[in-house]
């Protein structure tokens, strides 16, 4: 078993920032302030005119106004306005720093609450490097992987020989298809390698990577879990992320509609089992490759919300953010803000399909673009759910 300890509970949540922009920002105030917190955005000049922004009690500008997105990257600014505006908490949602360690040992040393794991969960799992080593300890299955820190392309090419095309190369930290490539061929690996560490750089101000096998057409299957400061766990169940283009997922289902029995046993079994392996505490997603004989391979654990856990809360009725946000105040899975007794309180009510809308160029292979919209209409009706934040 790991030797992080079960975190000691900080001071009580009255006001929270969200260290986050557009539809995960909005989704964390609307929790935010359903339970009566004062909240507080930041925005950079570039999205001074976003809905985040007007969503919140308080909102203060970050960076300068040459910088769209680095401010959002920006630790010690945010803990600063954090600090300067009282603030008890800092949710970071998903991209950006919500699985940055040192962001999250920060808020620790300045008091402030991280509504996340412990940053020691955090780095045995945040890091993909490290979380497939847990696996490995956990008795978890895993895809053969590269063995060296990828410090330099000769190490690259020594480690892909070994492991054998075609492969992956992948971002340590973060997630959502950035700083990944396919690799098929020996003559794609050097460009593969620059691009994929500037990439990952960028999103997520960490350029480690390293090579996985590549299973060809492999479903995609994740697990919610979710934990509290006392050690108890529970999984809400799967989702199927199968549809991707450019590694990010398009299309998620809740739950997996081809899956047998007994592969999501297994799948729930080894959720379980490696987050209990760190003492994980709050929302995480831990993500598995399922082949066509149904043989389960690890791929990594995501120690934040995901953009995709509403067809989980629409198939559970579990709220996530607001049971993150509770988590993070002290709360027990089995209080009655969360209620939830034991796994046997979890249960699944029909489907759920969410389908993310972006902006593409079809002349151009449907790249991602921007654009003015000259037309738009709200899906609604029964069972439509309708998560908004990027368009103004």
């Amino acid at each position: 078993m790991s030797n992080v300890n079960i975190k000691q509970m900080p001071k009580k949540i009255n006001k929270i920032l969200i260290a986050n922009r557009g539809e995960i920002a909005i989704r964390i105030l609307r929790a935010a302030s359903e339970l009566n917190f004062t909240t507080v955005s930041v925005y950079t000049h570039e999205d001074r005119f976003s809905p985040h922004r007007y969503k919140a009690d308080e909102a203060y500008q970050i960076g300068t106004e040459d910088e769209p997105l680095k401010p959002y990257l920006d630790i010690e600014e945010l803990i600063e306005t954090a600090k300067l505006h009282s603030v008890d908490a800092i949710h970071p949602g998903y991209g950006f720093l919500s699985e940055n360690v040192q962001f999250a040992r920060r808020c620790r040393e300045e008091g402030i609450i991280f509504v996340g794991p412990a940053p020691e969960v955090m780095e045995q799992l945040g890091d993909k490097v490290q979380a497939k080593q847990n696996a490995i300890d956990a008795g978890i299955p895993v895809i053969p992987d590269s063995k060296e820190p990828l410090d330099s392309l000769e190490i690259a090419e020594r480690e892909a020989q070994r492991i054998g095309f075609p492969m992956m190369i992948k971002a340590a930290s973060g997630g959502g298809g950035r700083g990944m490539r396919i690799i098929r061929e020996a003559d794609e690996l050097a460009t593969a390698y620059t691009d994929a560490r500037n990439e990952a750089a960028k999103a997520f101000g960490d350029d480690t990577v390293f090579l996985e096998k590549y299973l060809d057409s492999p479903k995609h299957i994740e697990v919610q879990i979710l934990g509290d400061n006392y050690g108890n766990l529970v999984h809400l169940y799967e989702r199927d992320c199968s549809v991707q283009r450019r590694f990010q997922k398009v299309i998620e289902v809740a739950p997996s509609a081809t899956l047998k029995q007994e592969t999501r046993d297994k799948l729930y079994e080894y959720a379980l089992k490696i987050t209990k392996h760190v003492n994980y505490s709050n929302a995480g997603t831990v993500e598995f490759l399922v082949d066509s004989d149904e043989n389960i391979y690890f791929i990594e654990v995501n120690p934040r919300v995901q953009v995709e856990h509403t067809i989980t809360e629409e198939i559970t009725g579990i709220d996530i953010v607001r049971s993150q946000i509770h988590i993070a105040n002290g709360c027990k899975l089995s209080d009655p803000e969360i209620s939830i007794q034991s796994q046997a309180d979890i249960s699944i009510r029909g489907f759920a399909v969410q389908c993310r809308i972006t902006t593409e160029d079809p002349t151009e292979n449907f790249k991602p673009d921007f654009g003015t919209i000259i037309a738009y209409r709200s899906a609604g009706g029964f069972g439509i759910r309708l998560d908004v934040g990027g368009a103004y």
